[in-house]
């Protein structure tokens, strides 16, 4: 499918200073080392690379999506683009004004609510989960930063519910779930880690996360998003559809691929995502994600020491290009660069939401499929192109080369937020 590409926006953009404040505190006693919030980045920036971005969402392409859109914002404007096509049946090509479901960058909105509440002392950090929802949990160390970081040790659900993937998501397409049953899948199985040992990605911390926002808030989920985010920062495509099946209005058709080779796409656009809930259930378009996570990053959201928490990270990996926060990832570009925002995987749809510290640019970026590594990982390319700029020949990139703690994320698979079969 040939490429096309969006009109360019003129908008202007605002200034603002970087925040600073205190690190935060240590989570317990098996708390591994963590890394301290960025410094400002130096004043030259690369102009983004958009044939690049082209590049990455053709790979995307390539590798199993029917299509795929790119949304970058920075001083010198929007750059839109888009390649292949939205939905398969009517041949409609991708719009950058679509909506479609962001799967696990939920989870970045859910940390916000939850600082809020902190910020407005209805709970703490570092107090035990159980404190607030007496008897939920097996044990009284898990805290509420253990969610927030996923170093609970509580098992993810979700490896056994899409084991089998296309039968997996069949079977839960349209069941809707109570919080309490999807924490009683999880401790159904082993838990991973001791409290605060190790990062262990895990769904079901930011469905208690969501537990949380009601016990305290009472109110639902949806109520709070929309109430603290959606509505202070005019996110007019963004909801929280639960357990509504449908998409409304003009929207990006999601296909899974199935585990078996060769396999048809499974149209996977309607489901009640109530297996994700709070984890993974919001619906935004690119528009809105760099709204969010730029507004994120300036400070808009959360108060200057608390986005210093939430931005102190500690490994996912030992690339020393990968990292997690509260709610929030950080990938250390080639260029040096370091991004924060959130991938997500839903059925159907694979989404990279990530902005810069001072919140000066931000992409967003989309295929519209899912279990097919390959694909994601070659949208994670959108991030190196729109953020580093243009490669260096070989023989002036010694800068990249040198440090060690800047990689090519395209030389990297994805990070898997559900299980991946390819």
């Amino acid at each position: 499918m040939p490429l096309s590409s969006n009109r360019r926006l003129a908008v202007s953009a605002t200034l603002i200073a970087a925040l600073a404040a205190g690190v935060a505190p240590a989570t317990s006693a098996f708390a591994a080392p963590v890394v301290p919030a960025a410094a400002a980045e130096t004043p030259a920036v690369p102009a983004p690379d958009m044939d690049g971005v082209v590049a990455a969402l053709n790979s995307a392409m390539n590798n199993g999506a029917p299509g795929a859109m790119a949304r970058f914002t920075g001083p010198d404007g929007v750059r839109i683009r888009i390649a292949g096509v939205q939905d398969r049946v009517s041949g409609n090509p991708m719009d950058s004004h679509a909506r479609f479901r962001i799967g696990s960058v939920s989870k970045t909105f859910s940390a916000v609510v939850l600082l809020q509440l902190v910020e407005e002392g209805k709970l703490e950090l570092d107090v035990p989960v159980n404190t607030y929802l007496p008897g939920l949990l097996p044990d009284d160390r898990i805290t509420v930063r253990h969610l927030l970081t996923h170093r609970s040790g509580l098992a993810d659900y979700t490896n056994a519910m899409f084991e089998h993937t296309v039968p997996g998501f069949e079977a839960v397409r349209n069941r809707v779930f109570s919080y309490q049953e999807l924490v009683d899948l999880s401790l159904s199985e082993p838990r991973t880690t001791q409290p605060g040992a190790s990062y262990q990605y895990s769904n079901t911390n930011f469905v208690v996360v969501g537990m949380l926002i009601e016990e305290l808030t009472g109110q639902p989920v949806a109520d709070a998003y929309k109430r603290r985010i959606f509505e202070p920062l005019k996110l007019g495509k963004t909801s929280y559809v639960h357990p509504d099946t449908r998409i409304k209005g003009n929207h990006v058709r999601g296909y899974l691929h199935p585990d078996e080779d060769g396999g048809a796409l499974v149209d996977s656009t309607e489901q009640t995502v109530s297996w994700a809930q709070s984890a993974g259930a919001v619906i935004s378009s690119p528009a809105d994600l760099n709204t969010f996570t730029s507004a994120l990053m300036r400070g808009r959201l959360l108060s200057p020491a608390m986005m210093e928490a939430m931005t102190t990270v500690t490994p996912t990996d030992a690339t020393n290009t990968r990292f997690y926060g509260l709610g929030l990832r950080r990938y250390n570009l080639s260029c040096g660069t370091q991004v924060y925002g959130h991938t997500g995987t839903v059925q159907g749809f694979y989404t990279y939401a990530f902005s810069t510290r001072d919140g000066q640019r931000s992409l967003s970026a989309m295929a519209n499929t899912s279990n097919h590594g390959a694909a994601n990982t070659a949208l994670g390319g959108t991030l190196e192109a729109a953020f580093c700029g243009k490669k260096p020949a070989p023989a002036a990139s010694s800068r990249a080369a040198a440090s060690p703690t800047a990689r090519d994320l395209t030389s990297l698979p994805a990070e898997r937020d559900l299980p991946e079969r390819h």
